[in-house]
């Protein structure tokens, strides 16, 4: 993926998004990547929202993130969404996770994933020894 990561931000295109929903599967309530030649049953496909049972926030044109909800589960208070999204962000990133933005989405498309989740899914750049 063309997708930079800049501390805990990965940017992604909208076609790089799909390509990476559709390169994962789902099975026995994981989500892991897609292999060459693996074998797949159509109920392990990942859609958005599949994929929004594994977030830990997000903002979404397509899914409900309930930006509220999460705001008063991290014990935060905010003027108004776009104040409650940073602050949840900054909440999330704080404790290590992994904030992925799709860059040219005609509405915000922004998720918040665990970073061991991200890097299993492949959204980080694999370590060096």
């Amino acid at each position: 993926m063309s997708g930079e990561t800049e501390g805990r931000t990965v940017e992604l295109t909208e076609a790089e998004w799909e390509a990476f929903l559709s390169g994962l599967y789902e099975r026995d309530e994981a989500l892991a990547r897609r292999v060459p030649d693996g074998e797949y049953l159509p109920e392990e496909e990942v859609d958005a929202y599949v994929l929004s049972a594994h977030a830990e926030a997000l903002r979404s044109a397509e899914i409900d993130g309930d930006v509220w909800g999460t705001l008063s589960d991290i014990e935060e208070e905010a003027g108004d969404e776009e104040e409650a999204w940073a602050r949840i962000v900054a909440f999330y990133l704080g404790r290590g996770c992994v904030l992925v933005r799709v860059t040219d989405a005609e509405e915000p498309e922004e998720w918040i994933f665990a970073e061991e989740l991200a890097g299993r899914l492949g959204l980080l750049p694999a370590e060096r020894p």
